[in-house]
């Protein structure tokens, strides 16, 4: 056994608290050499961490400490009364493990800022080319190659969100008094921006955009000059405008349960969608994946979570919150209707998006097709309760077609309609797909699968589809599904992705739909979704 103590919103294993206090003091040492710590209080839990799994991860690794140990960076700073620079307050030299887009810009704002960093990552310096070359120019030492990991010995450690925070490697660099932190742990603490954080297993990219949209489009209407940010798991990476940001501004973040899981800090708002199955290739299983979504409120600074009043995760979840809990419901009609959980509920009355009986938009004025956007609309609604006016909600609703990828109408040829929505990574999105289209689509499916049941995909396939094409590493699986189920809709397999989107073409006839709603990640052939839906719009034009 371990003892894993959580102190200050860090995380650090030890012993015994002598150990812990002599631990944190030496920590912080470095930069200021009369430091008085004042350890106001500090929480330990054990974990067994045998048997683990080949990830060696423990069970649920992240700490929830009651009170005081869980603070925002400005609360911190004050007990160690340590300035808000991060060049001041925080010891050196820095890891950032892992040299992804969200990582690079983090490396350039830590070299701004006067910190020595050391980029860590499984790529060889021929894989990274010009990447290497200017990062060394910079001044930045790299540890590249199958042994990235080795003497990981900085004293604070920015980690990808594709790795796990239980690494063996983390967890022993924290045993001598490391902590491991992220991206977007930094941007939440430093930004003076108000933040609404989104998460959820569908319907995250619409949300946040609709919720972006809604302020953006309420501060043209005042006139006002208050700017509204994009990002997180979408967009551009935050942190190097993080700086740049005021009080009065907006800040939207996507963010996925690979960033939540030992997120300490919270979004000033928070919007859990729904939970179902997903991402269960990465996480040990379905209520670490949940644990994870919950740190979207759980943290330091949340006032607000909205969530769905038709998911019991989700109501799970909100029983637990601390703080006000605003839930929505397409199948509702009254806020009596509703959990004793709920401080305000959203539900459709008589054709309209009600706010707590306070009639918001027209169902008829939403452009998107489908239940799920219904919900989608309803959760953003939610979320900027009191930010936004109804008009600024309707002039939204009645211009906005989609983000790109999703149900997005690609081209009609020869009396076929092309649909890519390839932003469907898992077998929820694919059957909400089915159910926002008319008539029965030629679907194409399959790509590298999260470890999620196929099951509930094959019996919406079989009620909804003309026929399926499948493709992709996952294809095998969903084919062995649709044979579970005693599926008796017409199955294709076509290995190459190129081949696969031919052949649903030539399958389809004049007035009949070809949907591209994967069900899979795209990483078994494509960089991202994004890619995926690219090759489909240049084949189909192509055709």
């Amino acid at each position: 056994m371990v003892s894993v103590l959580s102190v200050m919103g860090y995380h650090l294993i030890i012993t015994e608290k002598r150990r812990f206090e002599k631990g944190i003091s030496a920590f912080f040492a470095e930069k200021q050499k009369n430091l008085q710590v004042s350890i106001a209080s500090w929480t330990e839990k054990e974990y067994n961490i045998s048997g683990c799994k080949q990830t060696q991860a423990i069970k649920n690794p992240r700490e929830i400490p009651a009170g005081d140990a869980r603070r925002s960076l400005s609360e911190r700073n004050k007990i160690l009364e340590l300035p808000r620079s991060i060049k001041e307050s925080l010891p050196g030299p820095f890891a950032v493990v892992g040299l992804g887009i969200s990582n690079l810009p983090l490396i350039d704002f830590l070299l701004a800022h006067g910190a020595t960093v050391v980029a860590r990552d499984r790529k060889s310096r021929e894989e990274l080319g010009d990447t290497a070359a200017r990062l060394e120019a910079a001044g930045v030492t790299l540890r590249l190659g199958e042994q990235y990991l080795e003497d990981l010995d900085e004293r604070v450690i920015f980690r990808s969100p594709g790795l796990r925070p239980d690494l063996p490697e983390f967890l022993g660099a924290i045993r001598h008094g490391a902590y491991v932190t992220s991206e977007m742990e930094l941007f939440l603490e430093l930004t003076s921006a108000r933040v609404l954080g989104i998460t959820g297993s569908d319907g995250k990219t619409t949300t946040t955009t609709l919720t972006a949209l809604f302020l953006r489009a309420e501060q043209e209407l005042r006139g006002s000059a208050v700017r509204v940010f994009v990002g997180g798991n979408i967009g551009e990476p935050l942190l190097p405008r993080a700086e740049d940001m005021t009080a009065n501004d907006f800040a939207v973040v996507e963010l996925s349960s690979f960033q939540l899981m030992d997120l300490r800090v919270s979004p000033e708002r928070a919007a859990v969608t729904n939970l179902s199955p997903n991402h269960l290739n990465w996480h040990t299983d379905m209520e670490e994946y949940i644990e994870a979504k919950a740190n979207i409120f759980r943290g330091s600074g949340n006032s607000l979570l909205v969530t769905n009043a038709e998911n019991g995760d989700c109501l799970r979840l909100a029983a637990e919150c601390k703080v006000p809990v605003t839930l929505f419901s397409s199948v509702k009609t009254d806020e009596e209707e509703f959990p004793l959980v709920a401080s305000r509920a959203v539900y459709v009355r008589d054709g309209m998006i009600c706010l707590s009986g306070k009639p918001i938009l027209a169902v008829s004025d939403i452009l998107l097709p489908g239940r799920h956007n219904l919900e989608n609309y309803m959760t953003a609604i939610g979320l900027t309760a009191g930010l936004v006016s109804p008009e600024a909600v309707r002039r939204v609703a009645t211009t906005f077609r989609g983000v790109a990828h999703r149900l997005e109408r690609v081209a009609v040829k020869n009396g076929v309609t092309f649909i890519n929505s390839s932003i469907d990574s898992s077998p929820t999105r694919t059957m909400a797909a089915l159910s926002a289209l008319e008539g029965k689509p030629i679907v194409i499916c399959g790509g590298r699968d999260k470890h999620v049941p196929f099951d509930d995909l094959a019996r919406a396939l079989n009620d909804r589809a003309k026929a399926v094409v499948l493709t992709g590493e996952a294809a095998g699986l969903i084919g062995a599904a649709l044979e579970t189920v005693g599926a008796t809709v017409p199955v294709y397999t076509e290995a190459e992705f190129d081949r696969a989107v031919r052949r649903a073409a030539e399958l389809a006839a004049a007035g009949d739909t070809v949907l591209l709603s994967p069900a899979c990640t795209s990483f078994d052939a494509f960089r991202n979704f994004e890619e995926r839906g690219e090759r489909f719009r240049r084949l189909v034009k192509e055709l």
